[in-house]
This record gives C-alpha cells, sequence and structure tokens, in this order.
C-alpha cells in the first residue's frame, strides 16, 4: 500500500471538508471518513438467524466476550473494539449513552440492558482489552433472516446504508445454507463494500461446520465439501472471495479448554471404544445421570455444550492417538476446527491489506457523500480515479476470480500467479517465494526476473483476453515489488 495513496485521499477528504464547511450533514459525514483511515479495519459478521456469529466472534478473539445467548442484546448491532478495561456502552436515541452491566447467567455472558429494550437502543459499543482487537474492530450484527423486520433491518441498515458508506470496511457472511436470501443480501453487501467497482473484502463461511456430518467424526469432511460447492456458486458470481467450513463450537472450547474438561477427556478415552460410543448416540443419553460413564454427570453435561459430541469424540480421539497435555490438546483441536484456516484466510484478504481496505471505504464514502452536492465533480472525479489505480484492489480482485476461473497457464503456474498478487501474503519475499531472510539484491533480482516473465506472458498472442490480463497484473505486482527494493 502506497503512503501516498492514503495521504492523497487525506487531502481529497480534507478538500471536500474545507469545500462543504457550512453543510452540517456533508462535515459530520467527511470527518467519519478521515477518522476511518487511521481507526482500525472494521470487520463485520453476518448472517442468518442462529448462524453461530457470537460464537465465532468469540473464537477469533479467544475470550469468551460476546453473549450467545437469544436476549435483547444479541438483537442489537455490537461493535467490538480494544480497550484498557472492560466497558459496555448503550447509545440509544441518537446520542445518549448508557453504561451496561456485564453479568453470567447459568455460566454465560450477557449484557444487561436494564430498562431499554434492543428496540430503544442504537448500538452497543464494547471495549474490551483483547490482543485480536488491537488492528481490528469486529461488528456482530443481528440475524438477517430474524423473524422481526426491525431486527433484520438493522443489519441491513449498519451495512448497506442507503444514502452513505457501508458501516464495515470487510465482511466475513456466515452460511448454513445458501438460499436466495443469502445470495441476495450478499449482492447488497458486495454494492456497499465495494461501491460501483464490486466487492473487496467478503469471506464466506460454512458455520457449525459439525452439524453438517451431523457430529461424526468425518464431519469436517463433509463440510469442506459443502464449503466447495457453495464456493463455486459465490465465487462465480463475484459475490465472495472464499469459503472456510469452522466448526465455532468447538473452536471457541479450544480457545478456552480448562483444565478439568482436559482431565474428563483423559477419562473419557479409557472407556470401551463401544461403551463410550454407545453413550455418545445422543446428547441427551451422554448426559443422564443413571450413565455408568466415569465424568460426574454436571461435568459431562458441561463438556457437551461447551464443545458438542464432535467437539468431544475429537478431543477423545486426539488423546487416545497420544496427546499428554492440555495446551497440545487444544491446539490440535483449533487446527481441526477450521479456525486455524480462517484466521489465515482472515490475515491474507483482510488484515495484511488493511489499508488497503480502509481507503478503499474512504473513497467510496467520498464519493457517495458528494454525489449529489454541486461543484464536487473533480472531487469525486479524482476518488474514481484512485478506485481504479490502486493496484491492491485489483490484486484483490483477481484473488477472488481465480478461485472460480482458471487462467491457461503451465503447469504451476496458477500458484506462482497467486503467490505474486499476495495470495499468500504480501511481504516482498511471501509474493517471490524466497525465505524470510533473503537478502536485497536476491530479491531484486527475482522480482526482476518475474517481471520480465509474466510480462512476456502477457503479450503472448495465443493467450486468452483473461489469462493475458491476469499476467499483466503479475508483472505490475512484480514491478511494484522492484519499486519498493530502489
Amino acid at each position: 500500500m502506497s503512503v501516498a495513496a492514503l495521504a492523497r485521499a487525506r487531502e481529497l477528504v480534507s478538500a471536500a471538508r474545507s469545500t462543504y464547511s457550512g453543510d452540517a450533514e456533508a462535515s459530520w459525514m467527511l470527518d467519519e471518513c478521515l477518522y476511518r483511515l487511521d481507526e482500525p479495519l472494521r470487520v463485520a459478521l453476518a448472517g442468518s438467524l442462529k448462524a453461530g456469529k457470537s460464537t465465532l466472534l468469540n473464537s477469533l478473539v479467544g475470550q469468551d466476550i460476546a453473549p450467545t445467548d437469544a436476549t435483547e442484546c444479541t438483537k442489537v448491532v455490537t461493535w467490538y473494539r480494544n480497550g484498557v478495561t472492560p466497558a459496555v456502552t448503550a447509545w440509544y436515541d441518537g446520542d445518549r449513552a448508557a453504561n451496561v452491566p456485564v453479568q453470567r447467567r447459568e455460566g454465560r455472558l450477557t449484557f444487561d440492558l436494564g430498562s431499554l429494550t434492543a428496540a430503544q437502543v442504537d448500538r452497543l459499543d464494547v471495549e474490551w482489552p483483547a490482543s485480536a482487537l488491537a488492528q481490528t474492530t469486529i461488528i456482530d450484527t443481528p440475524g438477517t433472516s430474524s423473524l422481526s423486520r426491525d431486527v433484520s433491518a438493522r443489519t441491513l441498515a449498519m451495512l448497506t446504508p442507503e444514502n452513505s458508506s457501508s458501516g464495515a470496511d470487510a465482511v466475513v457472511y456466515l452460511l448454513r445454507t445458501l438460499n436466495a436470501t443469502d445470495v441476495s443480501f450478499l449482492g447488497q453487501i458486495g454494492a456497499h463494500v465495494g461501491g460501483d467497482s464490486g466487492p473487496l473484502g467478503v469471506i464466506g463461511v460454512v458455520s457449525r461446520a459439525d452439524e453438517v456430518g451431523s457430529g461424526r467424526m468425518d464431519a469436517m469432511m463433509s463440510a469442506k465439501e459443502v464449503a466447495a460447492r457453495f464456493a463455486s456458486e459465490l465465487e462465480a458470481t463475484g459475490l465472495c472471495q472464499a469459503v472456510v467450513p469452522v466448526a465455532g463450537l468447538l473452536a471457541l472450547g479450544a480457545e478456552t479448554l480448562r483444565q478439568n474438561e482436559f482431565a474428563a477427556f483423559e477419562t473419557l478415552a479409557t472407556v470401551p471404544t463401544e461403551d463410550l460410543q454407545l453413550a455418545m448416540l445422543s446428547a441427551d443419553r451422554f448426559v443422564r445421570p443413571e450413565s455408568t460413564l466415569p465424568v460426574d454427570a454436571s461435568l459431562r453435561a458441561s463438556i457437551v455444550d461447551r464443545f458438542g459430541l464432535f467437539g468431544i469424540r475429537m478431543a477423545v480421539t486426539l488423546i487416545r492417538l497420544g496427546v499428554r497435555d492440555s495446551p497440545t490438546l487444544a491446539a490440535d483441536l483449533v487446527e481441526r476446527s477450521g479456525l486455524s484456516e480462517l484466521r489465515s484466510v482472515i490475515d491474507v484478504q483482510f488484515g495484511q491489506r488493511a489499508d488497503q481496505l480502509k481507503l478503499h471505504s474512504a473513497l467510496v464514502a467520498l464519493q457517495r457523500i458528494l454525489e449529489f452536492r454541486p461543484e464536487s465533480h473533480a472531487l469525486r472525479t479524482e476518488a474514481g480515479r484512485m478506485l481504479a489505480d490502486v493496484h491492491g484492489f485489483a490484486e484483490l480482485r483477481l484473488l477472488g476470480r481465480l478461485r472460480s476461473t482458471t487462467p491457461k497457464l503451465p503447469d504451476g503456474g496458477l500458484l506462482e500467479l497467486q503467490r505474486i498478487i499476495g495470495g499468500f501474503g504480501i511481504a516482498a519475499t511471501e509474493r517471490l517465494d524466497l525465505p524470510p531472510d533473503a537478502g536485497r539484491v536476491q530479491q531484486r533480482d527475482t522480482a526482476l526476473a518475474a517481471v520480465h516473465k509474466w510480462r512476456a506472458l502477457s503479450e503472448h498472442p495465443l493467450l486468452d483476453r483473461f489469462t493475458s490480463t491476469s499476467c499483466a497484473l503479475a508483472a505490475r505486482s512484480a514491478e511494484g515489488i522492484l519499486a519498493s527494493l530502489a
């Protein structure tokens, strides 16, 4: 990301701010636009009711901070930001604020709105000390298919407002099925997050992936097949850049694994396989007080609530295969839950390109703010030119297309193309497939060779247009590496 591009965007917004200093509404929106360039990246979690958004948020943060029970607070758009101490604020009636007590009921975190109702509250702001929130603000949204039209409208108003830019820079959209409602909503998100040029940061998640295979040991394999099918349908329309299966309940349980839970899994691993299988035919059967399983009934109820039958089967199997301590078990369960893959995709698609995504949001917002205001043609034109010229935007869109459209390249060419345009990380050594400690001379020579290779390929007379354009973009990426090393 060019520092000059960010500086130029600030200049444009500041110029617009001066031009419309007498317009209170425009001034407020332009101030917000400028602020977004300097604040952490905004990533929203969206999806249908009961898709598992709050559970996934807790997993990504690594702490149990988002209420997962169906209370009034789950009907409100909630912003999670990094803070020195935990604090929850309810904003209502436009600009009024009220402190919200944090409580635990039956072992679950919840926010007590007191006399306020979800219908009165505009949003909740949660400040929480968590390293995962230092660079990213996560926004938990109400279900888009809620029986209450007003509840669904809150998510639409935040992500796809009529007369302003989206409140998020990127979106993780949770899917349990792929229906017309999901496709329609993803289309609206794409239009607002990406503007006229299309979506930049939208990732799909097959949530509650362990339920796809009914909690069987091969459930994640079934979920991967479902994710691949969803991906082919979504990416062909340009609505999504990746689809990843995640067993959110298992991920959260693993991230917050307790020592007594590890001891319970160790004890269950000593039970004969057939006896344990019989006891785990259902959750109700597993928690029966009269069961002969050598784990207390209350603890069995707790672990089935926190891990699900799939998680218990996975934990017991890993212990039988040789896992001997809780940190190792937690790490293995996180890996098998799909959370590690999702974090990797989010890092490459969002985290490493945070400045690009924020710049894109700011430019799209600027265009929308100025759209119907007089004397703004020159500013809107310059914002449009920047949206077209920033090379990182083109890389992100090509990465999305490469998941559904394959260019005609020699063996290994697709992987090399994905790498050079930042599909595995945006550092020069990652793009050039070099060791992290590679010297500048080696990087420069490799980048120069990449420029010649991709430029020559792009000019080959027998290539189709998509392949040729992709190669030209790769050449420009390599040229950018050379420029950064100059």
